[in-house]
């Protein structure tokens, strides 16, 4: 990954916050900030996703984000800027108090606290043509949460995919397939890691699949199987039966139970 930075030419800033007056006033005090530094504020974003689409499609050194927002946390947003070959760096703008900031001081990523004040901002802007793009790692020491999206890498773009229109998670070789109502796409994350970030909302009933338990019908016998994918043998046929999609999905003996006693906790 590179982390070079254009040091010859003005900073390119982006500011990504939900209200508009917040947006407002950091942008009138970033343009306080062109006296004693060389920058201009490419554009605005009001959510996560039209932040992502703009580093996308122009050409952004820094992102200056909120955290709370209703549609992506900047938290998020950032996770997804990571799979960018050439990821913009990010300061975070928060209204959190300073026992939460713990977090990002402890490791290491640069924040501002609002209401923000000129001179710390002018001190954080100085700052990033040193920074390096934030890492993975220290992504992971924040209490992130789940995400609400799942990041498609394309040969140019990041495509988006909202977790709530994903049916299940199937693991094949190195790779995820995402399985939505209208689409298959691939996720090149682990099937492990996933079950442990989304388990209130998916269910594992196989070693290669996650399922949406909003999406599953019922459970019900199939064609018997002399074993499953991968050596993980079907329980005398098990089939998961999925809301509006005809395919049968196998459910493994060491899930089976697991399964039936979350079909029985609905009724």
């Amino acid at each position: 990954m590179s982390t070079e930075m254009n040091t010859d030419r003005p900073l390119k800033i982006l500011v990504v916050d939900d209200e508009a007056l917040a947006r407002r006033r950091l942008h009138d005090l970033l343009n306080d900030c062109k006296q004693a530094l060389p920058l201009t504020v490419v554009g605005e974003a009001e959510d996560g996703r039209a932040a992502l689409h703009w580093v996308q499609n122009s050409e952004v050194d820094l992102l200056l984000t909120d955290i709370q927002m209703p549609d992506m946390s900047g938290i998020e947003l950032a996770q997804h800027l990571l799979k960018m070959k050439q990821p913009p760096r990010v300061i975070f703008v928060t209204a959190f108090n300073e026992y939460a900031v713990q977090a990002f001081e402890l490791n290491a990523i640069d924040y501002l606290m609002k209401p923000v004040r000129i001179d710390r901002l002018l001190k954080a802007l100085r700052k990033v043509p040193a920074l390096e793009p934030i890492a993975e790692a220290q992504l992971a020491g924040l209490p992130t949460g789940a995400r609400r999206f799942l990041p498609v890498i394309g040969r140019t773009r990041i495509e988006l995919v909202p977790i709530d229109e994903v049916i299940y998670l199937k693991a094949e070789l190195k790779y995820v397939t995402i399985k939505t109502l209208k689409r298959e796409l691939i996720l090149e994350e682990s099937l492990t890691k996933l079950e442990q970030e989304f388990a209130p909302d998916f269910v594992r009933i196989h070693r290669s699949y996650l399922v949406a338990r909003r999406a599953i019908k019922s459970l019900a016998r199939g064609c018997a199987d002399s074993g499953g994918v991968d050596g993980d043998h079907d329980d005398d046929g098990w089939k998961l039966e999925l809301q509006d999609v005809p395919e049968l999905l196998p459910v493994s003996r060491r899930q089976c139970g697991a399964v039936q006693a979350m079909l029985k906790n609905r009724e």
